[in-house]
């Protein structure tokens, strides 16, 4: 199995998707909580988010961004991309947004949410991080590519020394 991954995605939009590419047990990543379990996070507050996203990601090898129609715009997402950035931990983008809901429905997709991350000498996080769309035309084509390939694009992913 490839390096144990931190996945970072937008939770209430994409965590069917999320839990699919979690569940092709490809590479390994923290587990992804149920709605309950998530809300019961946020009720304490944006310092239990940010002290659970701290404990997850401390351990993992790589950060795996999960882009859906909506994850460039989520604080929270901007806030894990920057701190694995700090982190010197390696980051790697891919497009989910290919991949069926619970009610069978793909979606658009979204912006770069490394193109939100500014950096201190000018530019953004996308200026270094690549993110990978799959290919195929249905949820069943786009699900089989990212199981081909995820090993490979977690092992390429971008590592700042």
């Amino acid at each position: 199995m490839a390096k144990t991954v931190f996945y970072s995605f937008h939770y209430d939009n994409d965590s069917w998707r999320v839990q699919q590419v979690s569940n092709m047990g490809v590479v390994e990543g923290q587990p992804i909580m149920d709605s309950q379990e998530w809300e019961a996070v946020k009720q304490q507050g944006d310092t239990a988010i940010q002290e659970w996203i701290d404990e997850q990601m401390s351990d993992k090898k790589a950060v795996v961004v999960l882009i859906g129609s909506e994850t460039a715009d989520r604080s929270w997402v901007q806030y894990e991309i920057a701190k694995a950035w700090d982190a010197k931990k390696p980051l790697v983008g891919i497009r989910i947004n290919g991949l069926a809901d619970s009610s069978g429905t793909t979606d658009s997709a979204g912006a770069n949410p490394f193109s939100n991350v500014a950096l201190k000498g000018g530019g953004t996080v996308a200026d270094y991080v690549p993110v990978h769309t799959p290919s195929g035309s249905t949820s069943q084509a786009v699900y089989a590519d990212i199981k081909a390939n995820i090993t490979s694009w977690v092992d390429g992913a971008y590592a700042r020394s």
